[in-house]
C-alpha cells in the first residue's frame, strides 16, 4: 500500500504554472546534471584500478548526487509545501579516516537520497517534453492569427492551408498542447508525491525505529549517568567522610591527653567536611541545575562558565525558552563537554555557541562546543562522550564529533526544541 502519511492538499493552476516552468528548465540543467553524474560514476568505476584514481570520481559522485537530491527535495516542498522533511546528509558518527568512509558508504546507501534522484530525473524527462510543447502552442496560435493578414493561402512545411485549416488546425494545436502540459503538470504532482513523500507505513516504521532508538538511548543515558555517580561517590566523597570519621575519632582520643593536637584534628575533619559538601553540591549540579529552571538556558551556561577552570567564551542567542527535557540535554551535553576539556583536552580556551533553528517546520536547540587542545577524543562505551550521545538520543535529537588528533575538537548537538 501506498497511501500519502500526509494530507492531500489541492494543487491550483498557480502551482502547475510554477512546475511547468521549472520542468523547462529542467529540462536543460537537469540534463547536463544527470550527464555530469553519468560521466562521474563512469569514470570512477572506469579507472578504480588504475592507481585508485576512480575512487576520486566516486567521491565527488556521491556529493554530487547528494546535492542533486538535496536541491529535489527543496524544489519540490518550495513548489508543492507537502511538508517534506529536509534531507539530511548521512554520518556515521565515527572520527577520523575510517568514520568518513563510513559515511561516505552510508550516503550511498541512503534511500531518502535515491529517492531524490529517482524524481530528478523523472522531472528532467518530462521537461524535456515541456519546451517543445510550449513552441507547438506558439505556432498555433500564430496559425489562429494569421487569417487576419486577408491572404487567402499560408504555408505551412511543403503544402499551403487556406484560413478555414489554419484556423482549425491551430484550434487543435492550442487544445492538445494545453491539455498535453496539464497532463505533464498533473502526472509531475502525482509523481513526486509518490516518491518524496513516505507512505503511512513507512512513516510509522520511521517513527518506531526513532522510538526505540530513544528509549535505548534514555537507558544508555541512565546506565552512563549512574555509573558515573557511582565513580565520583566512590573516588571522591566516599573516601573524604570516611577520612572525616577517622580524624574526628583520633581527635576524640586525643582531647583529654592532647587538647592542642585534638583541636588541630578537629579543624583538619572541619577543613575537610567543607571540601565534601562542596563535592556532593557539584554532584547535585551534575544530576539537576536548579538555574536552568528557574532562569533559563543562558543563565545557566553563564554560571557554568564561571566555574569552568578552562576559559569559555559563550555565544547565546535565544528568543524564548523550549522544553525542560530539550534545554536539560543541550546544558549536559555542554558541561559534559567543557568537563572533558579541563581533564583530558589540555586546552586552553572553549568556545560554546547556541543558537534556536528552524527547519523544515521544527524548532531545534543548536549548540557548538569546540576547544583548542590535542584532540583525539573518542566516544567510548561508559565515558563522557558515550552519555552526550546517549542523552541527545533520548530527547530525539543528533550528535556530530570532529576530534582529530593534534585537535581541535569540536562537538556539535542539535535537538528538537518540544523534546
Amino acid at each position: 500500500m501506498t497511501s500519502a502519511a500526509l494530507p492531500r492538499r489541492r494543487i491550483g493552476l498557480g502551482r502547475h504554472l510554477g512546475a511547468l516552468a521549472q520542468l523547462a528548465a529542467l529540462g536543460i540543467v537537469g540534463t547536463i546534471a544527470f550527464s555530469l553524474l553519468i560521466t562521474l560514476i563512469s569514470a570512477g568505476v572506469g579507472l578504480v584500478l588504475a592507481l585508485g584514481i576512480g575512487l576520486l570520481f566516486l567521491v565527488g559522485f556521491v556529493y554530487a548526487a547528494w546535492a542533486t537530491a538535496w536541491l529535489e527535495f527543496e524544489r519540490v516542498e518550495g513548489l508543492y509545501g507537502y511538508g517534506l522533511p529536509a534531507l539530511r546528509p548521512r554520518s556515521s558518527g565515527r572520527p577520523g579516516f575510517s568514520g568518513w568512509l563510513r559515511t561516505l558508504l552510508q550516503q550511498f546507501a541512503d534511500g531518502a537520497m535515491w529517492r531524490g534522484i529517482s524524481s530528478a530525473a523523472i522531472s528532467t524527462v518530462l521537461g524535456l517534453f515541456v519546451l517543445p510543447l510550449v513552441a507547438w502552442v506558439v505556432v498555433s496560435v500564430g496559425l489562429l492569427i494569421t487569417p487576419a493578414s486577408g491572404r487567402s493561402r499560408f504555408p505551412w512545411g511543403e503544402t499551403e492551408l487556406t484560413p478555414t485549416w489554419a484556423v482549425v488546425l491551430g484550434v487543435l494545436g492550442v487544445l492538445a498542447s494545453l491539455a498535453l502540459l496539464f497532463g505533464i503538470a498533473v502526472l509531475h504532482a502525482t509523481l513526486t508525491r509518490a516518491i518524496l513523500v513516505p507512505s503511512r507505513e513507512a512513516l510509522l516504521a520511521e517513527q518506531a525505529r526513532a522510538a526505540g532508538e530513544q528509549r535505548a538511548g534514555a537507558v544508555r543515558a541512565s546506565e552512563v549517568e549512574r555509573t558515573r555517580l557511582e565513580r565520583d561517590l566512590h573516588d571522591g566523597v566516599q573516601p573524604r567522610l570516611v577520612s572525616v570519621g577517622m580524624t574526628l575519632g583520633l581527635a576524640q582520643q586525643k582531647i583529654d591527653s592532647d587538647p592542642a593536637a585534638a583541636k588541630a584534628l578537629i579543624d583538619e575533619a572541619h577543613t575537610s567536611t567543607k571540601a565534601a559538601i562542596t563535592e556532593l553540591r557539584q554532584l547535585a549540579r551534575g544530576i539537576h541545575a536548579s538555574v536552568l529552571d528557574d532562569r533559563g538556558l543562558d543563565a545557566a551556561l553563564s554560571a557554568l562558565a564561571a566555574r569552568s577552570p578552562v576559559p569559555v567564551s559563550l555565544d547565546v542567542r535565544l528568543d524564548g525558552r523550549c522544553s525542560r527535557t530539550a534545554e536539560a540535554a543541550l546544558y549536559f551535553s555542554i558541561a559534559e563537554s567543557i568537563t572533558n576539556a579541563a581533564k583530558h583536552s589540555r586546552a586552553s580556551d572553549c568556545r560554546v555557541t547556541v543558537r534556536r533553528r528552524t527547519e523544515a517546520g521544527a524548532t531545534w536547540l543548536w549548540a557548538r562546543v569546540e576547544d583548542n587542545g590535542v584532540g583525539g577524543a573518542r566516544v567510548i562505551p561508559g565515558g563522557g562522550l558515550d552519555g552526550i550521545v546517549n542523552r541527545i538520543v533520548a530527547a530525539g535529537g543528533t550528535s556530530r564529533l570532529d576530534s582529530p588528533t593534534g585537535g581541535p575538537t569540536a562537538l556539535e548537538v542539535s535537538v528538537p526544541c518540544a523534546s
